[in-house]
């Protein structure tokens, strides 16, 4: 293998397969709507604590919305609908260039709360939040990483006796 090949191996093995960030809150007392929605997305690590671009809670919204009555949208349509939902709360329009959305929507595909086919997307199955979380993130997504942790650390404790 050449120098270069060799650079560019290490900087794939520092790349992570996949991630998970979750944080712990107080419990959910008084939260309604469009703030208890976002507590869940800080939960899920997929808003960060004090972010103003808060667009994510939008997008995520208009998908269980959509997915009541089982409805695949495009990009351009849940833009359209996240502008709506924001001008009625008279929230600001940043972050709703088109390119954006996508960028959001591909973080909601990450952690498998939606999904993509022929460029329409959908919660994922239609399913409830609760059985993605249970399912596709608590056990899939943090079982795996757990146990690729896990492999990691007894390697290390193998090699370090």
């Amino acid at each position: 293998m050449t120098q270069k090949n060799l650079l560019n191996l290490d900087k794939s093995i520092d790349t992570p397969i996949s991630e998970l960030t979750l944080r712990r809150y107080e419990k959910p007392v008084g939260l309604k709507g469009r703030e208890l929605l976002r507590r869940v997305c800080l939960s899920l690590g997929i808003l960060q604590p004090g972010d103003s671009r808060d667009i994510i809670i939008d997008i995520f919204s208009v998908l269980i919305d959509s997915s009541k009555n089982q409805k695949w949208l495009s990009s351009e349509e849940i833009r359209d609908l996240v502008v709506s939902k924001r001008s009625s709360e008279s929230l600001d329009m940043k972050g709703l260039a088109p390119s954006n959305v996508r960028r959001q929507l591909k973080r909601l595909r990450d952690i498998q709360l939606v999904e993509k086919v022929k460029n329409l997307y959908r919660i994922t199955e239609f399913l409830s939040l609760k059985e993605i979380f249970e399912e596709r993130i608590q056990n899939l997504l943090l079982s795996s990483i757990v146990a690729r942790v896990s492999d990691y650390i007894d390697l290390y404790e193998e090699n370090s006796s």
